[in-house]
C-alpha cells in the first residue's frame, strides 16, 4: 500500500522511524516533509500536501504526525475528500477506518512513545472499513456537502 506521511518538527523523529517501519512492511511511503529539522517550522503545508497527495492517490492512505497532532488534523481535514481523524488510542485507530473510513491519521508524538505510535498506524493501516450502511451514508452526506462548496 502507498502511504503519504507530513510532520512538523514535533514529530520530525517519529516521521524518519515511521518512514523506514512502513517500509519494512512493505509499503511504499511518500514522504510530503519536512526533510530537516526546523524548530520553527509550520505544518500546515505539510499536511495540505499529504492530504492531496491521499485523495490524488486512491487507495493510498495518510498519516499526518505533530506534538498533539490537533492542528496536523485540521490542516489536512481542509483537503476536500480527506477524512482525517486523530488517533490516541487502539480503538480511535480501529474505528476511524471501520466506521468513517478515514484515509487520514493524525497522531502526536509529544503524547506517546515510538513504539505505540508504530502500532496505532498498523493497526488503522490494517483494519478494513466495515461498509456498514449507516456509515456508508454519513460518510456520503459529508462528501455531498464538500461537494456543495465548490
Amino acid at each position: 500500500m502507498r502511504i503519504h506521511i507530513a510532520t512538523d518538527h514535533a514529530g520530525f523523529e517519529l516521521k524518519n522511524e515511521l518512514v523506514k517501519h512502513l517500509q519494512d512492511a512493505g509499503h511504499e511511503v511518500i514522504d510530503h516533509g519536512a526533510h530537516e529539522y526546523e524548530p520553527l517550522d509550520d505544518y500546515p503545508s505539510f499536511c495540505i500536501d499529504c492530504g492531496k497527495g491521499v485523495v490524488a492517490d486512491p487507495g493510498s492512505l495518510g498519516v499526518v504526525i505533530g506534538g498533539s497532532g490537533n492542528g496536523e488534523q485540521i490542516a489536512a481535514n481542509k483537503v476536500d475528500g480527506v477524512r482525517a481523524a486523530l488517533v490516541w488510542n487502539e480503538d480511535t485507530a480501529r474505528l476511524a477506518r471501520a466506521h468513517n473510513d478515514a484515509n487520514v491519521i493524525s497522531i502526536g508524538f509529544r503524547q506517546h512513545d515510538l513504539d505505540y505510535c508504530f502500532h496505532l498506524v498498523d493497526l488503522f493501516i490494517a483494519e478494513p472499513f466495515s461498509g456498514d450502511e449507516r456509515h456508508v451514508r454519513r460518510i456520503s452526506q459529508i462528501a455531498a456537502f464538500e461537494a456543495e462548496r465548490r
